[in-house]
């Protein structure tokens, strides 16, 4: 019997799902380089690994309450929804259609861009003490807004304000602009509609965001 993938997986693949060959020995113990390994199983060995690896987790507390649902523990359920999706060159995401959603299922998931998913994950990386999208700037004494194009990776500007509030929702006004030209792009209707809600209704999930 194959060994459960961290701690949970079953890999029931009726094919050879990763290639290695070993380049030497170190402390006695096979050194190995991988050559190849199926696409699918990728993106289900790294799910699991956030959803199940204790020593993932203690090193990323972000991934604690991350688990996968049980009908993805097997590897040929989660193969056969993937193929099913349009994945090529694209990242899986369990909290875009549910903001602050922790288990990967595939009523939760879909695949986005590199793209998508550093601008709605942009803005949270970036929080200091202040609401997102706002700084405090010393030689003016006034609060600051600006915000990350996603299109030509640059910082905006978007003015100085003596209200803390009135600059977040300059912000917030900003990033919806990008959002809706960014959803224009996508050809998953699921992934252009979660991008406008997230900012139209961001009031809802504030909390979750801050």
């Amino acid at each position: 019997m194959k060994k459960l993938v961290y701690g949970v997986g079953i890999n029931d693949a009726d094919y050879v799902v990763e290639i290695k060959e070993t380049i030497g020995y170190v402390d006695g113990k096979q050194k190995q380089k991988q050559l190849w390994i199926c696409p699918f199983y990728r993106v289900w060995r790294d799910m699991l690994q956030r959803g199940h690896s204790e020593k993932l987790k203690l090193k990323y507390p972000t991934y604690k309450d991350v688990s996968v649902s049980k009908e993805w523990h097997r590897f040929s359920t989660f193969s056969r929804w993937m193929q099913t999706q349009d994945w090529q060159d694209k990242q899986l995401d369990k909290d875009l259609l549910i903001v602050g959603n922790k288990v990967y299922s595939p009523e939760t998931c879909v695949f986005v861009s590199k793209l998508v998913n550093s601008f709605v994950t942009d803005s949270i990386s970036k929080r200091g003490e202040y609401k997102i999208g706002v700084d405090w700037h010393k030689r003016d004494r006034r609060y600051r807004a600006s915000c990350h194009n996603p299109f030509n990776l640059k910082q905006e500007h978007l003015g100085y304000f003596t209200n803390e509030e009135d600059a977040h929702e300059v912000w917030l006004s900003k990033k919806l602009e990008h959002a809706r030209k960014l959803a224009a792009m996508q050809s998953d209707d699921c992934v252009a509609k979660a991008l406008i809600d997230r900012y139209e209704n961001y009031q809802t999930f504030s909390s979750v965001f801050e």
